[in-house]
């Protein structure tokens, strides 16, 4: 949260300055100037400024660390592999996980005791990226211990040394490269690798076929192409190896699966301090369902308005990543201004505190998912609201997120309500040991069966 009340220490200015420890980071707070680094001068900050040292940590060679030209190929043949079609393609895997996690909720339903959705949440999401990645039914929610579970809880879960090594990344960015120190920790990073090659070579040497991410990486790493659109090659074309495969399979699972949980369980922390809110939600979840005969189709989703908002707002109030970082590539004179910026130095948005700067949304504690309604939306600047980044680096996996995100929400909440115990933290305190925002202590709420 230092960033967000750096935001509000600076109050009115369009940029400030700041040193964290050595190094000096600029700090751009004003929209405009934000769309500006995000978008409109985009060629001066295409890099997020964190050095990895490929032989060290090779699932660091994945999309959302790449940089320059190898980033912007990958981006491009990866593109095709998340479209609206591709996720139709998902959806019945998505929604058999929802069925899992409805009954799974059943026995906490019935007993309603204090009960703490944040573990049952990202189960059910490891499940479906598991499923939507790799291909394969891991049964979180009946096997807590599930392997891939395992692995989230290896990347995700707080502790010192990550606190630390979260630290010397942000801070000395090339220290933990120097001192081969990987973000990964390398047995990790081993067991994946094996894991992926073992199933990447199982499936080309049976002939086998399925319609998830990993296809589509194997498709690309042999025919240099995802969907016949994508088939053009480029100057620096991306020459995709098992280890690129491994990289571009383990970015999506970790960030598939953590973020999504992690919205899902502030959307009912909300939801259960607002009684209201979630009986108008669950109204719009009943009508939409009614008129589709009970199921829960991509279609259906989309026509959930309220449920988009109600996210929206979530995602406001708790960006899963409270903050961005960009590096300038090219020297860049900030407009309007003599200031300079040198090739070399650290740009970093605070998310957090532009989402809760009364400016752009009056009374910012509270949760109001009207905020988001088209005509809301029209009178605030678009880049005061930023929870999956913007211009060309805007998150690849949005749509997938989202959809995920709705496909839980709208499973469990056409059958149970969710509200709070003497167990529920009020008022949220942040876990400070992480990157991505974690509500301290943990997510405790009583889960019962609708009223009829």
């Amino acid at each position: 949260m230092v960033y967000a009340d750096l935001y509000k220490k600076f109050e009115g200015q369009r940029f400030a300055g700041i040193y964290q420890f050595h190094v000096p980071i600029l700090l751009i707070l004003d929209p405009e100037l934000i769309k500006n680094v995000l978008v409109k001068d985009f060629e001066h900050f295409h890099d997020r400024g964190f050095p990895f040292d490929e032989k060290i940590e090779p699932l660091a060679a994945n999309l959302f660390q790449l940089n320059g030209a190898k980033w912007k190929n990958l981006r491009t043949k990866l593109t095709p592999a998340l479209t609206s079609g591709k996720l139709k393609m998902m959806m019945q895997i998505m929604t058999d996980c929802g069925k899992e996690l409805k009954k799974f909720l059943e026995e906490p339903a019935r007993k309603q005791e204090a009960t703490e959705v944040k573990e049952i949440l990202s189960r059910f999401t490891t499940d479906i990226i598991a499923s939507t990645v790799f291909g394969i039914e891991c049964n979180c929610l009946k096997d807590p211990n599930a392997e891939v579970r395992q692995w989230g809880r290896e990347m995700f879960e707080p502790s010192f040394n990550k606190k630390i090594r979260n630290l010397l990344y942000l801070t000395v960015p090339e220290l933990p490269m120097f001192l081969g120190i990987p973000s990964i920790p390398t047995y990790l990073s081993n067991f994946f690798i094996k894991f992926v090659e073992e199933t990447v070579g199982y499936r080309e040497k049976n002939n086998v076929e399925r319609n998830d991410f990993i296809q589509m990486l194997i498709q690309l790493k042999n025919l240099n192409y995802v969907d016949k659109e994508g088939k053009a090659a480029t100057k620096q074309d991306v020459t995709m190896t098992i280890s690129n495969v491994a990289a571009q399979a383990f970015a999506f699972f970790v960030a598939g699966f953590e973020t999504t949980a992690t919205t899902m369980t502030f959307c009912l922390y909300e939801l259960a301090l607002n009684p209201y809110l979630q009986d108008r939600l669950r109204k719009e979840i009943d009508t939409v369902l009614e008129k589709h005969d009970g199921e829960i189709s991509y279609n259906a989703i989309q026509e959930m308005d309220y449920l988009d908002n109600v996210i929206s707002e979530t995602l406001r109030k708790h960006p899963a990543v409270p903050f961005l970082i960009r590096q300038c590539t090219k020297e860049y004179r900030i407009p309007d201004s003599e200031v300079v910026v040198e090739t070399g130095s650290l740009i970093l948005i605070p998310i957090m505190g532009l989402h809760y700067d009364a400016k752009y949304y009056p009374e910012p504690t509270r949760f109001d998912p009207d905020r988001f309604t088209e005509e809301v939306k029209k009178t605030r600047h678009h880049y005061c609201y930023l929870p999956f980044g913007g211009g060309p680096h805007t998150c690849i996996g949005k749509q997938l997120a989202l959809l995920q995100t709705k496909v839980g929400l709208v499973s469990i909440l056409s059958k149970y309500e969710f509200a709070v115990c003497d167990k529920t933290n009020i008022p949220i305190v942040y876990d400070d040991k992480t990157l991505v925002l974690f509500m301290k202590g943990g997510t405790w709420l009583q889960i019962k069966n609708r009223s009829q």
